[in-house]
């Protein structure tokens, strides 16, 4: 036990110092990486207006030899063309004007004042990265600078964990950056050597912090890891395991006889307590198997007064409410086939069907339909009409269930809906005039889109209250929920006279809800299939929803 208590707080020792080795190498890097970020922020303080472009070379030639890690340097006007380019291996461009405002660095810059490239291997050995720094001006634009990243390999060779412990840097893809043996990062970015570091990597990370696992040269090895979060780099820090628990292990050895004895004796009761045990548990494991397969009907029959018994119960008492709920379940979905979702679930909640019996009802009534739906069919693809009508449905089927309308048919390209039946509304002549200005803003919208595809649609909405008859009618296999009075008729041709963008209303829904929507009176016309002239009122957009 007490070469086990021995492994354990050596195990620690080790996660919190190579952990304290990680996260310092992390912070050296993180530095390194800052410096070169502010030096590039100095870069673009001044515009290419205020300031000559002798200024700027000036200043870009002492920025190379200030930082050596500099191999390349790139200052792009606000409008996204080099100005200036200078260079420690290829030959300096002054004014090229190149047009770089899609390169990945500039537009990655402008976006977030900052962006950090892939690291990328030039000859296929040496690692270096693209570091971009946008002014906080526009006019100011970006500094782009490649990083030689063989400097920073002083940082991981200084780091020293015991006799043999080393330290080495990944990128996000796995590539190595940085090894005490500079051979490793020469090879380049597809040397199979890296594969087991991005191994141990990846382990770390499904681990607390620290993990066991091998590294290059095939060697069981204890590491931990920090990260570079603004680059998306790894520092891990290894030991290896022989020289971490060399001593310990020999300790554990003499402990084993010891510990095998006791496991010995312990399989011996459990052994003896599991054949008390296993009848009661393997009828607990079938009748769990039933329950979790779904047949709920299924009861376990353990009645003893102990921890299983209760078990069972509880399990049996759980079935039971599963059945139930179930059953609710696909009795709504059955429902669901064939009448709206509120009211399949208005019928359920009653527990029978009565509630879509026929019965007279004030109710508001809404048509809607789009003009010139016809001739846009007839000239258009079929794909681009499905295109339009999917959309169509799918604004209009939106506002009808947030208001909690009734939706009653669809035709064509129009739809009708009702308020205050099955369901009943406190305000259905509010909730109405709500849920068609909502349909004309929503549907508007989706027009605005059309008609700059070339389709000369529009939309118009007719609503209507008073007493109509609803109720359901169909046969067996298929019920529908409807309306049938004058006031669905009224609703049908008031839609029909509304123009594009105009909502339409009767003058019982006009005095219902006077005051608390902007209402126009138009005035009386004749409609068709009605006798004499009707009233007919506008509504506008302007709605106080708090009244």
């Amino acid at each position: 036990m007490e070469a086990w208590f021995g492994y354990r707080d050596r195990r620690e020792q080790l996660h919190e110092q190579l952990g304290l080795e990680a996260r310092a190498a992390a912070f050296r890097i993180r530095t390194f990486i800052d410096n070169i970020r502010e030096q590039l922020g100095w870069m673009v303080q001044l515009s290419w207006t205020a300031a000559p472009e002798d200024r700027h070379r000036v200043d870009a030639s002492r920025l190379l030899r200030q930082v050596p890690a500099i191999m390349t340097l790139a200052l792009v006007d606000g409008d996204g063309r080099e100005r200036l380019h200078v260079s420690r291996v290829d030959l300096n461009r002054v004014d090229s004007r190149s047009d770089l405002s899609a390169d990945p660095a500039v537009a990655g810059a402008r976006a977030n004042r900052v962006w950090y490239g892939p690291v990328t291997y030039h000859r296929g050995s040496e690692p270096f990265v693209l570091v971009a720094v946008a002014g906080n001006r526009a006019s100011v634009g970006v500094a782009v600078a490649e990083i030689n990243l063989k400097l920073i390999q002083e940082v991981v060779s200084g780091i020293r964990v015991g006799e043999t412990g080393q330290a080495f840097v990944l990128d996000g893809p796995g590539r190595l950056i940085a090894h005490p043996d500079i051979n490793f990062v020469l090879r380049g970015a597809d040397d199979p050597a890296t594969r087991p570091l991005v191994k141990l990597r990846d382990v770390i990370r499904t681990s607390s912090g620290s993990a066991t696992g091998r590294d290059a040269a095939g060697q069981r090895v204890i590491a931990s890891m920090a990260a570079i979060a603004a680059v998306d780099w790894t520092v891990i820090v290894m030991l290896p395991v022989a020289e971490a628990f060399g001593p310990i292990s020999k300790a554990l050895l003499r402990t084993g006889a010891l510990l095998i004895l006791g496991a010995l004796f312990a399989a011996g009761l459990a052994y003896w307590l599991a054949r008390r045990m296993t009848g009661p548990i393997q009828r607990l494991e079938y009748g769990t198997e039933q329950i979790g397969a779904g047949h709920f009907e299924h009861r376990i029959a353990i009645t003893s007064a102990d921890e299983l018994g209760r078990l069972a119960a509880r399990f049996n008492a759980m079935a039971g409410e599963l059945a139930l709920s179930q059953e609710r379940q696909e009795r709504i979905a059955r429902l669901k086939h064939f009448l709206a979702p509120q009211i399949a679930e208005l019928v359920d909640r009653a527990g029978d069907d009565n509630v879509l019996d026929g019965q007279r009802v004030d109710v508001a009534v809404i048509f809607c339909d789009l003009r010139g739906f016809t001739a846009f069919s007839a000239a258009s693809a079929p794909e681009a009409v499905m295109e339009v009508l999917n959309a169509y449905f799918e604004a209009l089927g939106r506002a009808v269930t947030a208001h909690s309308a009734t939706l009653i048919s669809f035709t064509g390209d129009g739809l009708m809906a009702i308020l205050n039946a099955p369901v009943r509304s406190p305000d259905p002549a509010f909730a109405a005039t709500c849920l068609a200005i909502d349909m004309q803003t929503a549907v508007q919208t989706l027009i605005a889109t059309w008609r700059r595809k070339g389709y000369r649609i529009g939309f118009g909405v007719g609503a209507a209250m008073g007493t109509a008859t609803v109720g359901r009618i169909g046969y067996e296999e298929r019920y529908d929920y409807t309306a049938i009075g004058p006031v669905v008729n009224l609703a049908a041709r008031l839609c029909a006279s509304a123009a594009d963008a105009q909502i339409l209303i009767d003058v019982v829904l006009a005095e219902a809800v006077c005051g608390r929507a902007a209402v126009t009176s138009l005035g009386s016309r004749p409609l068709k299939g009605l006798s004499g002239e009707v009233p007919i009122y506008a509504v506008s957009d302007h709605l106080s929803r708090g009244s």
